[in-house]
Protein backbone atom coordinates (compact mmCIF):
# COMPACT_ATOMS: atom_id res chain seq x y z
CA UNK A 1 0.00 0.00 0.00
CA UNK A 2 2.82 2.41 0.88
CA UNK A 3 4.59 1.64 -2.41
CA UNK A 4 1.36 2.29 -4.30
CA UNK A 5 0.94 5.68 -2.64
CA UNK A 6 4.53 6.55 -3.51
CA UNK A 7 3.95 5.60 -7.13
CA UNK A 8 0.82 7.77 -7.31
CA UNK A 9 2.76 10.70 -5.88
CA UNK A 10 5.41 10.13 -8.53
CA UNK A 11 2.74 10.17 -11.25
CA UNK A 12 1.25 13.42 -9.95
CA UNK A 13 4.68 15.01 -9.69
CA UNK A 14 5.35 14.16 -13.33
CA UNK A 15 1.92 15.53 -14.34
CA UNK A 16 2.72 18.83 -12.58
CA UNK A 17 6.12 19.02 -14.27
CA UNK A 18 5.17 17.94 -17.83
CA UNK A 19 1.47 18.82 -18.10
CA UNK A 20 0.66 15.24 -19.11
CA UNK A 21 -2.62 13.57 -18.26
CA UNK A 22 -2.59 10.93 -15.54
CA UNK A 23 -2.64 7.96 -17.94
CA UNK A 24 0.27 9.32 -20.00
CA UNK A 25 2.38 10.10 -16.95
CA UNK A 26 1.64 6.67 -15.52
CA UNK A 27 2.57 4.95 -18.77
CA UNK A 28 5.97 6.66 -18.81
CA UNK A 29 6.68 5.72 -15.20
CA UNK A 30 5.55 2.15 -15.77
CA UNK A 31 8.39 1.81 -18.31
CA UNK A 32 11.13 3.47 -16.35
CA UNK A 33 12.38 3.48 -12.82
CA UNK A 34 10.02 5.54 -10.71
CA UNK A 35 11.73 8.56 -9.22
CA UNK A 36 12.15 8.48 -5.48
CA UNK A 37 10.00 11.23 -4.02
CA UNK A 38 10.88 12.91 -0.76
CA UNK A 39 9.31 11.33 2.33
CA UNK A 40 6.28 12.65 4.15
CA UNK A 41 2.54 12.97 3.75
CA UNK A 42 0.35 16.00 3.28
CA UNK A 43 0.43 17.69 6.70
CA UNK A 44 -0.45 21.37 6.32
CA UNK A 45 0.31 23.94 8.99
CA UNK A 46 -3.13 25.55 8.67
CA UNK A 47 -6.46 24.24 7.44
CA UNK A 48 -7.03 23.95 3.71
CA UNK A 49 -10.04 26.29 3.93
CA UNK A 50 -7.96 29.02 5.60
CA UNK A 51 -5.19 28.65 3.03
CA UNK A 52 -7.59 28.73 0.08
CA UNK A 53 -9.45 31.76 1.44
CA UNK A 54 -6.20 33.67 1.91
CA UNK A 55 -4.31 32.66 -1.24
CA UNK A 56 -6.89 31.37 -3.70
CA UNK A 57 -5.34 27.88 -3.85
CA UNK A 58 -5.45 24.72 -1.77
CA UNK A 59 -2.49 22.97 -0.18
CA UNK A 60 -2.48 20.36 -2.96
CA UNK A 61 -2.47 23.04 -5.64
CA UNK A 62 0.44 24.91 -4.05
CA UNK A 63 2.39 21.68 -3.64
CA UNK A 64 1.91 20.89 -7.34
CA UNK A 65 3.21 24.35 -8.28
CA UNK A 66 6.24 23.96 -6.03
CA UNK A 67 6.93 20.42 -7.28
CA UNK A 68 6.93 21.65 -10.87
CA UNK A 69 9.30 24.49 -9.96
CA UNK A 70 11.70 22.05 -8.30
CA UNK A 71 11.23 23.27 -4.74
CA UNK A 72 12.45 19.98 -3.28
CA UNK A 73 16.00 21.06 -4.17
CA UNK A 74 15.59 24.66 -2.99
CA UNK A 75 16.20 26.30 0.37
CA UNK A 76 13.44 27.48 2.68
CA UNK A 77 14.26 31.11 1.89
CA UNK A 78 14.21 30.51 -1.88
CA UNK A 79 10.82 28.80 -1.74
CA UNK A 80 9.23 31.56 0.33
CA UNK A 81 10.73 34.23 -1.91
CA UNK A 82 9.47 32.44 -5.04
CA UNK A 83 5.93 32.37 -3.65
CA UNK A 84 6.08 36.07 -2.84
CA UNK A 85 7.73 37.27 -6.04
CA UNK A 86 6.17 34.98 -8.64
CA UNK A 87 2.75 34.29 -7.12
CA UNK A 88 2.19 37.43 -5.02
CA UNK A 89 1.63 35.49 -1.81
CA UNK A 90 2.00 37.67 1.29
CA UNK A 91 4.98 37.04 3.53
CA UNK A 92 3.22 35.19 6.34
CA UNK A 93 1.31 32.91 3.99
CA UNK A 94 4.42 32.25 1.90
CA UNK A 95 6.17 31.06 5.05
CA UNK A 96 3.18 28.92 5.99
CA UNK A 97 3.06 27.20 2.59
CA UNK A 98 6.83 26.68 2.68
CA UNK A 99 6.78 25.06 6.12
CA UNK A 100 3.92 22.73 5.09
CA UNK A 101 5.77 21.81 1.90
CA UNK A 102 9.03 21.04 3.66
CA UNK A 103 7.28 18.87 6.22
CA UNK A 104 5.55 16.89 3.48
CA UNK A 105 8.33 16.71 0.89
CA UNK A 106 11.58 16.97 2.81
CA UNK A 107 10.72 14.93 5.88
CA UNK A 108 11.17 17.76 8.35
CA UNK A 109 10.17 17.03 11.91
CA UNK A 110 6.96 18.70 12.99
CA UNK A 111 7.58 22.45 13.34
CA UNK A 112 11.23 22.10 12.20
CA UNK A 113 12.84 24.46 9.68
CA UNK A 114 15.74 23.73 7.37
CA UNK A 115 18.20 25.46 9.73
CA UNK A 116 17.32 23.06 12.55
CA UNK A 117 15.26 25.56 14.53
CA UNK A 118 11.53 25.24 15.07
CA UNK A 119 8.58 27.51 14.26
CA UNK A 120 4.84 27.46 14.85
CA UNK A 121 1.93 29.17 13.14
CA UNK A 122 -1.53 30.19 14.28
CA UNK A 123 -4.29 32.24 12.69
CA UNK A 124 -7.67 33.68 13.56
CA UNK A 125 -10.47 35.51 11.77
CA UNK A 126 -12.07 38.35 13.73
CA UNK A 127 -15.25 40.29 13.00
CA UNK A 128 -13.64 43.74 13.01
CA UNK A 129 -12.01 45.89 10.30
CA UNK A 130 -8.34 45.19 9.69
CA UNK A 131 -7.31 48.59 11.04
CA UNK A 132 -8.89 47.75 14.41
CA UNK A 133 -7.19 44.37 14.51
CA UNK A 134 -3.82 45.86 13.57
CA UNK A 135 -4.04 48.56 16.27
CA UNK A 136 -5.05 46.00 18.91
CA UNK A 137 -1.77 44.18 18.26
CA UNK A 138 0.72 46.95 17.64
CA UNK A 139 -0.45 49.49 20.25
CA UNK A 140 1.01 48.34 23.63
CA UNK A 141 -1.91 49.70 25.69
CA UNK A 142 -4.49 47.94 23.49
CA UNK A 143 -2.44 44.75 23.39
CA UNK A 144 -2.29 44.65 27.18
CA UNK A 145 -6.08 44.18 27.20
CA UNK A 146 -5.84 40.73 25.58
CA UNK A 147 -2.20 39.79 26.23
CA UNK A 148 -1.10 41.35 29.55
CA UNK A 149 2.65 41.84 29.92
CA UNK A 150 3.32 40.30 26.50
CA UNK A 151 7.11 39.98 26.05
CA UNK A 152 6.93 41.61 22.61
CA UNK A 153 9.24 44.36 21.35
CA UNK A 154 8.20 45.85 18.00
CA UNK A 155 10.92 45.78 15.34
CA UNK A 156 9.12 46.89 12.17
CA UNK A 157 5.55 47.19 10.92
CA UNK A 158 3.61 47.97 7.76
CA UNK A 159 0.25 49.54 8.46
CA UNK A 160 -2.58 46.98 8.32
CA UNK A 161 -0.24 44.48 6.64
CA UNK A 162 2.45 43.12 8.97
CA UNK A 163 4.33 43.53 12.23
CA UNK A 164 7.57 41.93 13.43
CA UNK A 165 8.56 41.57 17.07
CA UNK A 166 11.38 40.33 19.25
CA UNK A 167 10.13 37.89 21.87
CA UNK A 168 11.57 38.33 25.38
CA UNK A 169 15.35 38.65 24.99
CA UNK A 170 15.23 38.51 21.20
CA UNK A 171 16.29 34.88 20.95
CA UNK A 172 13.05 34.15 19.07
CA UNK A 173 10.98 36.24 16.67
CA UNK A 174 7.26 36.74 16.18
CA UNK A 175 5.99 37.78 12.74
CA UNK A 176 2.36 38.73 12.23
CA UNK A 177 0.39 39.23 9.04
CA UNK A 178 -2.99 40.94 8.66
CA UNK A 179 -5.57 40.45 5.91
CA UNK A 180 -8.76 42.41 5.26
CA UNK A 181 -11.47 39.92 4.36
CA UNK A 182 -14.19 42.57 4.08
CA UNK A 183 -14.94 45.99 5.49
CA UNK A 184 -15.96 44.41 8.79
CA UNK A 185 -13.89 41.22 8.94
CA UNK A 186 -10.14 40.54 9.01
CA UNK A 187 -7.64 37.87 9.93
CA UNK A 188 -4.35 37.68 11.78
CA UNK A 189 -1.60 35.12 11.20
CA UNK A 190 1.22 34.56 13.69
CA UNK A 191 4.55 32.85 13.01
CA UNK A 192 6.79 32.33 16.06
CA UNK A 193 10.28 31.46 14.79
CA UNK A 194 13.73 30.37 16.05
CA UNK A 195 12.33 28.10 18.75
CA UNK A 196 14.80 25.62 20.23
CA UNK A 197 12.97 22.31 20.02
CA UNK A 198 9.66 20.56 19.46
CA UNK A 199 8.70 20.90 23.12
CA UNK A 200 9.04 24.66 23.09
CA UNK A 201 7.21 24.74 19.76
CA UNK A 202 4.26 22.82 21.19
CA UNK A 203 4.15 25.16 24.17
CA UNK A 204 4.13 28.28 22.01
CA UNK A 205 1.58 26.79 19.61
CA UNK A 206 -0.83 26.33 22.52
CA UNK A 207 -0.10 29.79 23.90
CA UNK A 208 -0.72 31.55 20.59
CA UNK A 209 -3.95 29.64 20.04
CA UNK A 210 -5.10 30.82 23.45
CA UNK A 211 -3.98 34.42 22.84
CA UNK A 212 -5.73 34.63 19.46
CA UNK A 213 -8.93 33.35 21.07
CA UNK A 214 -8.50 36.16 23.59
CA UNK A 215 -8.07 38.91 20.99
CA UNK A 216 -11.12 37.64 19.11
CA UNK A 217 -13.22 37.65 22.30
CA UNK A 218 -11.89 41.08 23.30
CA UNK A 219 -12.51 42.79 19.96
CA UNK A 220 -15.85 41.19 19.19
CA UNK A 221 -17.25 41.98 22.63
Amino acid sequence: MTERKSFKRAVRARMAKTGERYTAARRHLDHEESPELPPGELDPVVSDDSLHNATGKSTTEWFAILDAWGAVERSHRDIARYLQDEHEVSGWWAQTITVSYERARKGRAKYQRDDGTFAVNASKTVDVPVTVLFDAVVDPAARDRWFPDAPLELRTSQREKSARFDWEDGATRVNMGFTAKSKTKSSIGVAHERLRDAGEAEQMKAQWKERLDEIKNFLES
